[in-house]
């Protein structure tokens, strides 16, 4: 460690523990001393710090030292009394409030934490914590238990103006007039005295005398001759005094009769003077025959003649906040008086003091190892203090008079420690500790243990002892309570920095913690440094040194000293900033507004509370308070503030989505929705390649600007909408208003078209006129609901140099308000009437219509770089800028009557209407539809047919055959007539058929093109994009069996399986058709005994057998190629005697909607017509004649047996989900359902289908029957396992046998619901992949026949084996928990080669439901 003496510590140790000289003065020195601005001892304070005094001194032993430092502390005799503790304290009060309106008025913004830990230390610690520290250890001068503070010296200074000035220091010296302390025996009064007499060379008495006879003489001469005679007599007095003034005769008579007055004046002065000085020293004679010769002084100054002496570097500069308010300190004082003041104090210094002192010290310490040192002296001592211990603990102890051994020991170790020999007063201070240890004096303890301590430190020695004494007494002084708490303050003050002189920072700012007591002001210095401890420690512990500036300021707030507590709060601000410690710095930022606003300083208090309004992590509670204060401080301040980026709401600028439309056009804000990429592959075959992409984007470029290659286009007259998110992240409602976005619109620097006056800038500061037209959407995303806010809005902005601004934009302006966590999506909207360059800047808003929000939106460069093989980042913000062009028409379509939601199998006709509000034509119409499973476009003849008659077969009309649309082509593109076009002003209506194939949620993408002419050279076509999205609920599940009979080829057994999926639809079945000439179709049952009602109502199933004939091959020889022509075969399921027409399968929309199944579900007849024609072209270049035939073969085996089905229903007229009273009419199509990939053994479960049973009664068995067949040249081993439950053969069953609703009684099953039209052939069952389901611990029915049978079929074989199962309860169960094992043994391994490929296999079995009814009656 460096010389301690050098260090804070120590340097403030040698200021305020130095020896004391009491001041005794007359009035008149002090009316002398005044004439400077200074009192006498601020006059001589300067003087009494000597840095380099170099004086040898010898204390105790024999071997002197140098005393290099050295200072005296002057007092009046009226100031030694220890100090009112009130007034001390107003005092500190006023030394913090001084320093806090300083600092705050040359305050600026913290810095950054790196910053301020960058800088010096002496930089980083205010400077006035030092002066604080000084002044708070002064207030506990003078104590009766301390001798440091006790006067060493006495000063008597008396004026040459006071009358008997030697008579005058006697009486100065008065006992009445002495301190307190020094009468009642804490102090000794026999003190050195030393003896001055000053002389203001301003104003002694003989100036006067010469003053006044010089005014008299002057008079007299200059009133003449005359005057002068008659006043003789007084001149002769004049010349009287002064010859007996020791002036000659002949001088006086030279001055008087030669009338020269020119200069006596200052003749006089001289003369006086003279006088004086012959006074003088006859009066310092007398002073030293009384006192002493060397104890007595005289000192002249005040010797400057005008007043205005100015001292470059005025040694009052700190006592000028304490001295008169006179301009220059010292006027009166030149360079002379100045030296003789320094060589007086010096002189007082070492040639009495010191001396004074050493003596003192020499006796003393012969008296203290007289009495105390020695062996026989300490046990002496020791029996003399015995029982001690055993008296009441006072907490002063007892009283000590300045005379007794232990008083003598502690002024021994204190004028010791003064004059520098620290050994002996560490001595002296262990030897005293001892005896006030005993005595129980416990702050006279504390106090030799808090300067053992403060030596140890000076010695520089032992470090663990100097912490233990100063620890020691700390401890001490604060178990005495209030009367050792400033007493502890001060050893904590000292103790402190004695920590940080050893670096040992973090302990410092723990003694300044403990320090901090009950006086708040105090404790809130303290705190602060502290908290420049912790950031000054290796490493910084910044969240300490945040935390403590925090708490120093609210002490500071509670003292009412504002600004200190502002200046703190302020600092802590960087501790916190980019850290996750919100609640702290929302409690920073929020009381610095407030205390702001307590100083009327509205601006800035804004500025902090901004930073809390977004406290998303803070309570109900808090966050309304935060809003109230901040709206309350913004009323105040009488205007509106703009604040950008304001957090409240929280705009997701990530979120921002950009509508326009260029030759895009959205028919509603779903279709813009819609991803680009989808529009974009649906379009791809619609663009005419004279338009194509590279073209466009060459005409782009010559047409725009430069500096706006990666602008937008958009249409003049069209509306530019941007949606944006808001988001309320607080959990109080708060109310947004005026949301409108900010715009730039200047004129094409290449073309400028835009009028100078009207090229501008849109920004919040402008006025608006509003009139707003809003309706509202909800929209639900994600589970969660988010509101959008639609509004549109007529805009006029007054401009000075612009009247006709209305024509130039159109902007919206949205009023909403949040709840707590709400989120809102706002779409805001800009029409630019005219064409230029538009920017799209931000957007603003009001809050709680105080505060004005702006949110500017971040433009990416246009000139970024970016690495080779990397996309570049698309930001939202890129899509801000547009080139407007000139107004184009623009079609705007909708199409009418399109349900959201219906059941699977619905067939309607709908309208599609184009309307286009226009000045010009559009033409060359094309439609392009992405699913036209759902949608087809009809002919224009059909626009107002009668509908469902319009689908059934015309009566006496010869066919032509199956019904072609022209005007449709390749992948879904519909072309309209040329002949169609939409006029301006008009609208078109277009025929559209819908057709609801599968079940689910299904999105619609329509794109409809048309061309303009003649309106712009930049864009000849634009596309209408139209977006629905469609409920469909699953209706009727169909599924279809084809099963072939042996002995006919050319018939099939057909079975239709229909089950109703809805909750409470009835559907009236119609008719079921085959679309194509070979089959004819019959039924083997009446319908009426499968289906009485010929309704099938909700949950219901019904199955139904027909018989399939190859037509073809009846009437066509076998070698003939089948004809391509397709006819239908219809039978009717309703009532045989029905004559209502068949609905025409083979014409337009069934036939459409047909083949778009046969492409969704199997092969298509474009197909089958390629394949042929392909044939055809192999015969033609002379193919391998195998290769022919394989082909035919193919062809054969995959188009020949491959039979289509339509299902056709109705729902009644009045039905609750129709619109009208028209039926609905549904078609169920099956594609592609061919027995040709069949398995060679088929079966038929037979029995009944509805029972009736008494359950009360025994068992309800049912005997079943099932046929199989072995259609193969092979033998077949047939194996069959029935099962019970899933677990018994770990095969589990569909899901009809298990599920029960609990709207039915136990036993009723609720019907699986699929997805689309089912076909099941026999090879689909031998594949079929059952679903796992739980079943119930104990089965609704079991197999009561034998479990497993095996049998063997010859070839070409049919078998019968009988079946039986018991129910338990009544209800629908599906009885197909079986399973059919087959194997083929070949007869001949040369034969049957179509069967090896299918020597065995596992068939699961088919649905077979059965109904269970309760009976009433027993059986």
């Amino acid at each position: 460690m460096a010389d301690p003496s050098s260090t804070p510590l120590g340097k403030m140790l040698l200021e305020e523990i130095t020896p004391v000289v009491m001041v005794l003065c007359t009035p008149y020195v002090e009316e002398s001393c005044l004439k400077n601005g200074l009192s006498l001892i601020q006059l001589l304070s300067p003087f009494c710090d000597f840095t380099n005094i170099d004086v040898p001194v010898r204390t105790a032993s024999d071997q002197p030292y140098r005393l290099r430092k050295f200072k005296l502390r002057l007092f009046y005799s009226s100031d030694i009394r220890q100090p009112n503790l009130e007034v001390a304290k107003e005092r500190l009060k006023k030394v913090i409030t001084h320093v806090g309106e300083k600092n705050f008025l040359e305050s600026s913004d913290p810095s950054q934490v790196n910053n301020l830990l960058s800088r010096p230390e002496s930089e980083m610690l205010p400077s006035w914590f030092q002066f604080f520290n000084k002044e708070l250890v002064r207030t506990l001068s003078f104590s009766d238990h301390e001798a440091f503070d006790h006067p060493v010296a006495c000063l008597l200074v008396v004026s040459s103006k006071d009358d008997e000035p030697v008579n005058r220091f006697v009486d100065l010296f008065n006992t009445n007039k002495l301190p307190s302390l020094l009468n009642d025996g804490a102090m000794d009064p026999k003190i050195m005295k030393h003896y001055l007499l000053l002389h203001d060379n301003q104003d002694g008495p003989f100036n006067k005398y010469a003053r006044l006879s010089y005014l008299v003489i002057l008079t007299l001469v200059e009133a003449g001759e005359a005057q002068f005679q008659a006043n003789l007599v007084s001149i002769h007095a004049i010349q009287d005094f002064l010859i007996c003034s020791a002036w000659s005769r002949d001088s006086v008579d030279n001055i008087i009769n030669k009338k020269e007055a020119k200069d006596l004046y200052s003749q006089l002065t001289i003369v006086f003077n003279s006088i004086f000085v012959c006074r003088a020293t006859k009066l310092l004679a007398d002073m030293r025959n009384a006192f002493g010769q060397n104890d007595c002084q005289i000192i002249c100054f005040n010797s400057s003649q005008d007043g205005k002496i100015h001292h470059q570097d005025n040694p009052w500069a700190p006592f000028k906040s304490d001295a008169l308010p006179t301009e220059n300190l010292g006027c009166f004082l030149n360079l002379d008086d100045l030296n003789e003041i320094k060589d007086f104090m010096q002189e007082l210094s070492s040639k009495h003091i010191i001396p004074y002192m050493e003596q003192k010290i020499r006796v003393l310490n012969q008296q203290v190892s007289a009495t105390r040192k020695g062996f026989r002296n300490q046990i002496k001592n020791l029996w003399w203090r015995k029982g001690k211990e055993d008296t009441i603990d006072t907490p002063n102890g007892p009283v000590y008079t300045f005379n007794s051994i232990e008083s003598q020991i502690r002024i021994l170790g204190d004028y010791a420690f003064m004059l520098g020999d620290y050994e002996l007063a560490l001595s002296n201070y262990r030897l005293i500790s001892t005896d006030y240890k005993l005595d129980k004096a416990w702050k006279r303890y504390a106090g030799v243990q808090e300067m053992m301590g403060l030596t140890y430190f000076l010695l520089d020695q032992s470090r663990k002892d100097a912490e233990y004494c100063m620890e020691n007494a700390f401890n001490t002084y604060l178990k005495l309570g209030s009367a050792g708490r400033r007493n502890a303050t001060r050893c904590g003050l000292w103790w402190a920095e004695m920590l940080k002189t050893r670096d040992q920072l973090k302990e410092a700012a723990t003694v300044y913690f403990r320090i901090c007591g009950e006086d708040t002001l105090h404790s809130a210095v303290m705190l602060e440094q502290a908290s420049f401890c912790y950031l000054l420690s290796k490493p910084p512990m910044l969240h300490k040194y945040g935390f403590h500036l925090v708490l120093s300021g609210d002490h500071y707030k509670k003292c009412d000293q504002i600004k200190h507590a502002i200046r703190t709060y302020r600092s802590a601000i960087p501790v916190y900033k980019g850290t996750t410690w919100s609640l702290i710095k929302d409690h920073v930022h929020f009381h610095i507004g407030q205390w702001y606003a307590l100083l009327g300083m509205y601006d800035v208090a804004v500025t902090h509370m901004l930073e809390v309004l977004a406290s998303t992590h803070q309570s109900k509670t808090t966050q309304e308070l935060f809003l109230r204060d901040f709206l309350q401080i913004v009323q105040k301040t009488g205007k509106t503030f703009e604040v950008l980026k304001l957090q409240l709401p929280v705009i997701n600028i990530s979120s921002l989505k950009v509508i326009f439309e260029d030759q895009r056009t959205n028919a509603s804000a779903a279709a813009a929705s819609v991803k680009e990429s989808l529009w974009r592959s649906l379009e791809e075959d619609m663009i005419p390649s004279s338009t194509a992409r590279s073209n466009w984007l060459e005409l782009q470029s010559k047409i725009m600007p430069r500096k706006y290659k990666e602008s937008n286009i958009c249409v003049a007259g069209e509306a530019l909408k941007v949606d944006i998110e808001f988001k309320n992240p607080l959990q109080i409602p708060i109310s947004v208003s005026s949301v409108s976005l900010m715009c730039e619109l200047s004129a094409n620097p290449e073309e400028g078209k835009l009028p100078k006056s009207v090229s501008f800038f849109f920004w919040p500061s402008f006025v608006y006129v509003i009139c707003i037209h809003a309706f509202t959407v909800f929209l639900l995303l994600g589970g969660s609901n988010i509101l959008l806010l639609y509004a549109t809005a007529d805009i006029g902005v007054l401009h000075d140099d612009c009247r006709d601004i209305n024509s130039c934009l159109i902007l919206s302006e949205v009023d909403f308000s949040l709840e707590g966590g709400e989120t809102t999506v706002v779409q805001l909207t800009v029409t630019p009437r005219i064409e230029g360059i538009l920017k799209i800047v931000g957007v603003k808003w009001k809050l709680s219509s105080a505060v004005v929000g702006l949110c500017n939106f971040e433009f990416n460069p246009v000139n970024k770089k970016v690495v080779r093989g990397r996309r570049k980042q698309h930001s939202p913000c890129s899509d801000l800028k547009f080139l407007v062009i000139k107004s184009l028409p623009r079609l705007e379509g909708f199409i009418h009557s399109l349900p959201e939601k219906t059941y699977a199998g619905d067939l309607r006709p709908l309208v599609l209407e184009l309307s286009n509000q226009s000045k010009f034509p559009v033409k060359n119409l094309k439609m392009k539809i992405s699913n036209p499973r759902f949608l087809y476009a009809g002919n224009q003849k059909e626009l107002n047919a009668d509908f469902p008659a319009c689908l059934k077969k015309k009566m006496n009309v010869e066919k032509s055959g199956r019904h072609a649309n022209v005007n449709k082509t390749l992948q879904n593109l519909y072309h309209f007539p040329e002949d169609i076009s939409v006029q301006e002003e008009t609208s078109l209506s277009w025929p559209l058929w819908f057709h609801a194939a599968v079940p689910g949620n299904i999105p619609l993408y329509i794109t409809i093109y048309y061309e303009m002419e003649g309106v712009s050279s930049i864009m000849k076509y634009r596309t209408l994009r139209m977006h629905y999205n469609l409920q469909v609920l699953p209706s009727l599940d169909v599924s279809f069996q084809l099963s072939t009979r042996p002995s006919r080829s050319q018939e099939f057994l057909l079975r239709m399986d229909v089950v109703n999926k809805t909750s409470s639809e009835c559907f009236q079945v119609h008719q079921l058709s085959s679309v194509g000439q070979q089959w004819e179709i019959s039924l083997l049952q009446p319908v009426d005994s499968i289906l009485p009602s010929q309704s099938l109502f909700a949950g219901q199933s019904f199955s139904c057998f027909f018989m399939l004939k190859d037509r073809r091959r009846s009437s066509t020889s076998e070698d003939s190629i089948p004809s391509l022509s397709h006819i239908q075969s219809d039978v009717r399921l309703g009532p045989q005697d029905n004559s209502e027409a068949f609905f025409d399968v083979s014409s337009s929309p069934l036939a459409d909607f047909h083949d778009c199944e046969r492409s969704s579900q199997g092969m298509s007849s474009q197909v089958v017509n390629f394949l042929a024609l392909t044939f055809f072209i192999c015969i033609t270049i002379n193919q391998n004649l195998a290769h022919a035939f394989a082909f035919i073969f193919f062809l054969y085996q995959g188009c020949e047996y491959k039979v289509d089905f339509v299902f056709i229903t109705q729902l009644p007229k009045g039905n609750s989900d129709s619109s009208s009273n028209t039926p609905l009419v549904f078609s169920h199509h099956a594609c592609d359902c061919s027995p040709s990939s069949m398995s060679p053994i088929s079966w038929l479960v037979d029995g009944p289908r509805t029972i009736q049973h008494n359950f009360s009664a025994p068992l309800c068995e049912v005997n079943l029957k099932m046929t199989i067949t072995n259609s193969s040249d092979a033998i077949a081993s047939v194996h069959i396992n029935t099962f019970d439950s899933p677990s018994s053969n770990n095969k589990p069953i569909d899901d009809a046998t298990t599920s029960q609703p609990p709207e039915h009684q136990s036993g009723w099953s609720e019907i699986p619901i699929v997805n689309d039209t089912k076909i099941i052939t026999t090879e689909a069952l031998t594949t079929r992949v059952p679903k796992s389901l739980s079943l119930e611990s104990v089965p609704q029915f079991i197999w009561s026949g034998t479990s497993s049978t095996k049998l063997v079929l010859q070839p070409r074989s049919t078998a019968e084996i009988p079946l039986q199962i018991c129910v338990f309860t009544p209800g629908i169960y599906d009885l197909s928990n079986y399973v059919l094992n087959w194997n083929l043994t070949p007869v001949n391994d040369g034969e049957n080669q179509g069967e090896a490929n299918k020597s065995s296999g596992v068939c699961q079995g088919y649905p077979y439901y059965l109904s269970v009814l309760e009976s009433n009656f027993k059986d």
